[in-house]
């Protein structure tokens, strides 16, 4: 930036110069007085022609009886009174009767205004001439830079994110808190000849606070934090990537000790081989100048290298080995303790209503990462806005987390009265199935408000954190999910097509219970075809068969059991509480929405058994 300031100043000046130079030109090229040789001057002051004479240093202006002037000069080293008397003129013709003679005083500034003016067309050269070979080295400058590193450099004497300001990872902190103290004391382990490791790779979900864990560290240690993206040293031509690897490199040692963060690792750190380019493709060489350079610090070098991805399965092991990246953080989607800490983290500086429960907040977001929780209180904030309200209630908060989950409320979707009752009925078949069965999760809300692409929504969510699921919780999900259609074809005596999500749900989990968890009494614990997924992301690339065509009619026989089964206890359940079945759906058609006390005591109220059983037939109805 200052460069370029300089640059412009200097073009101003030039600019100055060129437009002084126009000006003199142009005096110079309006017409001008007579010049005289002054033996002319003398000549005419003898004659009697000459009335005024004015003597500015050397130069000399003539003004004639006639009016009109002429202009001269002098030696510089004689007056001009001397040198007329010397050229003949008498006493008597210098005298004030027959001339007036003006001698001006001699000014510093006529001085220096003909020395510009001599000098000026020189300036305006040099001045060009040097301009030019500033652009010429700029454009050179600017070649040479497509190599340089594009890393952006912090600070870290005025850090803005702490490990304060990192929540629900404390395993993490705590394995990167040996890398803040060796940046801080270095000695205490080279002491003991302990090597702190290198590379720290950053492995989790998105959202998890990758980059923001790495900001910590940098903060916590107070040292220069440079951060670039991995896609940034990869460019068109080859040797650039490698070019920005080693000047990275060459930085991060000037400014030691210091952070180096490689975000998105994976876009360069793939493993090699599996391109077209064979060893002369770009990625390839800048993983090989990445290879290199993590490999070749000193051991008294305080540089620690950290990188975040979330795709650790197709880095090149030459990255993951001793050496290099040898000290692997992953971070894990958060438990509700850890939601609860996050979600205080976010909310300092915002006013609360003093009866929001942050752990009730958290106990309603299972699977939420740190990302979803701060965009669930900033959305919390906006409705509260919205809503002229000068503090965030837990209703905001509630209203925001079913936008982060479903989508906003679409009140103005018109549906009619029958296909209003289809709704009611099928999420109240959810809702009674899930709280019969005991391994099910407690039902949270029920709703028929249109949200993103559902037509209405029953959410559940589970009293404590899981990390394994049991086979009866699994058969008590896929019962719950195929409540609805169940209640459609008992109320209705037919269905509709707004199961199609559940059937969908419920056969992926019956057939990962079959193929993938063992937990099929047909085929045994065995896993039944390779799969290739993607780590974190959950998503298939593709499947290996290694089992026969008999064994996959076994699996498909077995998934349609376990469906089967599912919804026929969703059946025997619904058919036993019909009454409170009714009970609910009527309450979602008058209230459209209904929270957990609500359908707890709507649950246990006596029903009528003569208002309760009766089909109700009604037209066909679109997804819900």
């Amino acid at each position: 930036m200052n460069s370029a300031r300089g640059r412009n100043t200097l073009v101003l000046l030039i600019l100055l110069l060129i437009i002084a130079v126009l000006i003199i030109q142009f005096r110079a090229g309006s017409p001008q007085p007579e010049r005289l040789y002054f033996n002319q001057v003398a000549e005419a002051v003898k004659k009697g022609e000459v009335t005024r004479v004015v003597v500015d240093d050397n130069n000399i202006e003539v003004i004639y009886r006639d009016g009109h002037s002429a202009l001269s000069r002098k030696e510089p080293s004689e007056s001009a009174v001397k040198q007329l008397m010397d050229l003949g003129v008498t006493q008597e013709q210098l005298s004030p009767g027959n001339l007036q003679l003006e001698i001006k005083q001699p000014s510093d500034w006529n001085t220096v205004l003909s020395l510009v003016t001599y000098l000026l067309p020189g300036l305006l050269v040099v001045g060009l001439i040097f301009l030019m070979l500033r652009q010429a080295q700029g454009s050179n400058n600017q070649a040479l830079s497509f190599g340089k590193s594009r890393a952006r450099m912090f600070t870290g004497d005025q850090p803005t994110v702490t490990f304060e300001d990192v929540a629900g990872v404390e395993e993490a902190k705590e394995e990167l808190q040996e890398v803040v103290e060796f940046l801080k004391e270095p000695e205490k382990f080279i002491t003991l000849g302990a090597r702190i490791p290198k590379g720290v790779l950053l492995i989790g979900t998105p959202g998890t606070g990758k980059t923001l864990l790495a900001k910590a560290v940098s903060g916590e240690a107070g040292v220069p934090f440079f951060s670039i993206s991995g896609s940034e040293f990869v460019e068109m031509f080859v040797g650039v990537g490698a070019s920005r690897v080693r000047d990275l490199f060459d930085q991060a040692k000037r400014h030691s000790p210091c952070i180096v963060f490689v975000d998105e690792i994976d876009a360069v750190g793939r493993q090699r081989g599996a391109g077209l380019g064979g060893s002369h493709d770009e990625r390839e060489q800048t993983l090989n100048q990445m290879l290199v350079e993590m490999d070749g610090f000193d051991t008294d070098t305080n540089v620690i290298i950290m990188a975040a991805t979330n795709r650790p399965d197709v880095l090149d092991p030459a990255l993951l080995r001793p050496g290099r990246f040898d000290r692997r953080v992953v971070l894990d989607r958060p438990d509700m303790h850890g939601r609860e800490m996050i979600l205080r983290v976010h909310v300092k500086g915002k006013p609360l209503e003093p009866e929001v429960q942050l752990e009730v907040i958290a106990k309603a977001t299972p699977g939420f990462v740190g990302a979803d929780l701060e965009n669930l209180v900033n959305e919390a904030a906006i409705l509260a806005a919205r809503r002229n309200k000068r503090m965030i209630g837990q209703d905001e908060f509630q209203e925001s987390i079913e936008r982060v989950i479903a989508g906003p409320e679409r009140k103005s979707r018109l549906i009619s009265a029958e296909e209003k009752k289809i709704i009611a009925y099928h999420e109240a078949g959810h809702a009674v199935v899930m709280h019969v069965i005991p391994e099910a999760d407690p039902v949270h809300k029920v709703s028929i408000i249109a949200r993103g692409l559902m037509g209405g929504f029953t959410m559940a969510l589970p009293s404590e954190e899981r990390t394994l699921m049991a086979r009866n919780k699994l058969k008590a999900d896929m019962a719950g999910l195929l409540g609805g259609r169940a209640a459609e074809e008992l109320v209705f005596n037919d269905i509709t097509s707004g199961a199609s999500n559940d059937l969908d749900r419920v056969t992926k989990m019956a057939r990962a219970m079959v193929t993938r968890l063992g937990m099929s009494r047909g085929l045994g614990p065995m896993v039944y075809g390779q799969k290739e997924e993607l780590i974190f992301l959950g998503r298939e690339i593709s499947e290996q068969r290694d089992y026969s065509e008999h064994v996959a009619e076994k699996i498909d026989d077995e998934v349609r059991l376990l469906v089967q089964e599912a919804y026929e206890r969703a059946e025997e359940i619904l058919s036993s509480y019909r009454g409170q079945l009714d009970n609910v759906a009527q309450a979602l058609i008058e209230l459209e929405t209904i929270d957990r006390d609500k359908f707890e005591r709507l649950f246990t109220e006596q029903v009528d058994p003569k208002n309760s059983g009766t089909p109700v037939p009604v037209a066909m109805a679109g997804p819900v």
